[in-house]
């Protein structure tokens, strides 16, 4: 099973493409994963906030493929602690088809079509965090994920 991360805009700080790089080498162990950005729209300051969801939403969905599960990154998914997250993913994986998209949306969310072809949201708290944040902490999630459910001691209860 292919895991994708679709993100919108790039990651910009040294730091953080230094933690995703990390979590991204040692997903391969367990999955194949792909993370795709998305570039932040031109003239997105001359535009309203529907606009760019709407066009941000279609360059997202041009990314997925029709038979894979869409799973939203939004603060009004569902949270899970890190062992239901595992029980989780282990679902999805086990409902087969080719991959799972995760996708972290830009700044004002997701369009309303994106919604209507999502299979699932989740939130990965209540606090809000910058969108570059939230792809690392998501692969290091999914890294801790996939150690829970091969037993590995990365995940201490």
């Amino acid at each position: 099973m292919k895991i994708k991360l679709i993100c919108v805009g790039k990651t910009t700080s040294n730091y953080l493409i230094t933690g995703e790089n990390e979590y991204l080498s040692r997903l391969k162990h367990y999955c194949q994963v792909e993370k795709i950005e998305i570039p932040e729209l031109k003239n997105a300051k001359k535009m309203r906030k529907e606009q760019i969801k709407k066009e941000e939403g279609t360059l997202i969905l041009e990314k997925i493929n029709i038979s894979e599960q869409i799973i939203l990154l939004d603060e009004g998914g569902k949270s899970y602690t890190s062992i239901n997250f595992s029980k989780h993913l282990q679902k999805r994986l086990n409902q087969g088809g080719k991959s799972i998209a995760f996708v972290v949306g830009g700044a004002y969310g997701f369009s309303a079509e994106v919604y209507s072809k999502s299979t699932g949201k989740i939130s990965l708290s209540e606090m809000t965090f910058s969108h570059q944040m939230v792809r690392l902490f998501f692969l290091e999630q999914l890294y801790r994920g996939f150690t829970i459910l091969k037993g590995e001691p990365y995940h201490h209860n």
